[in-house]
């Protein structure tokens, strides 16, 4: 009986996922389009908040609690989810344009917040003026994207959205959003139990089905926006939620509680991902004269993936204690 309520959990999780994908992307382009602003400040914004608010929630409920230091694990983690395996699977399947705008504008303001916090990490603290800084910075940015939103760039027909009003846009993305948070930890319950049954290691299940499993939103909606030709929503939902995470979420624990944390997150898991948001770059970067484009194609989607089959094939290794650790 278990294992067949797991099978339906996983089934109809996987089910409610697509669905609320496409409802959730379709709101937010409608929103963008209601509101005047780019598609890629709604995914930047909107989209990256509500699909980093699990992260935030357990950041903040873990310091409280008195394990801030999940928060570093938890942000980190999840940043080098989004590069290597989400926008790897979604580039793997559908070639993702991204804006001269987000080359020369928001990624290198990603890679200044990923040095920001470089320079806060180095004595292995974040104490809590080290994340009264990364909150103060967060907050201007996000009001600088807003000043800034819609205004450099022309604004773009976008498709299947021009029916929707702006109650029914914001109305189909919390839904949306909702129904993906729902069917997506069904979905990991499902496996969870499965896993269980057949007596997976739980450091397996945890570094495999729940990692991957809570980057199911993130995933599902970035599918669906290439798919459906909203490319900046889907770069806008990684380098959103990425900022998120560096800043809030590890802002947030920090100015609860200190965080201490060892030397090994800085530089296995932080410096893996400051790499790959500076890669970004060269992958997205194409010099055509009046060109506004660049691709990210499928061959960077394969290496994306790849790196981040290597890096959890790394940590189970370690984790199992079959390969040491990094020497640090």
């Amino acid at each position: 009986m278990d294992l067949f309520l797991a099978a339906v959990a996983i089934i109809a999780g996987l089910a409610v996922l697509v669905y609320s994908a496409d409802r959730f992307v379709l709101g937010a382009s409608g929103t963008a389009r209601c509101l005047g602003m780019s598609p890629f400040f709604i995914g930047m914004v909107i989209v990256g908040f509500g699909t980093s608010a699990p992260e935030m929630i357990v950041s903040a409920v873990s310091a409280s609690q008195g394990n801030p230091g999940i928060a570093i694990g938890n942000a980190y983690g999840s940043n080098i989810a989004n590069i290597a395996l989400i926008l790897g699977v979604t580039a793997l399947i559908i070639p993702i344009k991204v804006k001269a705008s987000v080359i020369f504008r928001e990624l290198p303001l990603l890679i200044a917040v990923t040095l920001l916090s470089a320079v806060l990490l180095w004595d292995l603290e974040i104490s809590r003026t080290d994340a009264w800084i990364l909150l103060a910075v967060f907050a201007g940015i996000m009001f600088w994207s807003f000043k800034s939103s819609g205004k450099d760039e022309q604004q773009e027909e976008i498709p299947d959205s021009s029916s929707l009003s702006l109650g029914g846009s914001i109305a189909w993305l919390i839904a949306g959003l909702l129904l993906m948070m729902g069917s997506s930890r069904a979905l990991v319950w499902g496996a969870v139990e499965i896993a269980t049954m057949l007596e997976v290691p739980d450091v397996i299940i945890g570094l495999t089905v729940v990692a991957v499993g809570t980057s199911l939103p993130e995933l599902a909606s970035s599918i669906v926006a290439a798919r459906k030709g909203q490319d900046d929503l889907a770069i806008g939902n990684i380098v959103g939620s990425n900022m998120f995470n560096t800043m809030m979420v590890v802002g947030i624990a920090g100015a609860i509680k200190t965080i201490d944390f060892d030397r090994i997150v800085l530089y296995r898991d932080f410096l893996l991902m400051l790499v790959l948001t500076v890669a970004l770059v060269p992958m997205g970067y194409r010099y055509r004269k009046n060109v506004r484009y660049g691709t990210i194609g499928r061959i960077c989607g394969a290496v994306l993936l790849s790196v981040y089959a290597a890096y959890t094939v790394f940590l189970i290794l370690t984790a199992l204690k079959i390969i040491p650790p990094l020497p640090v």
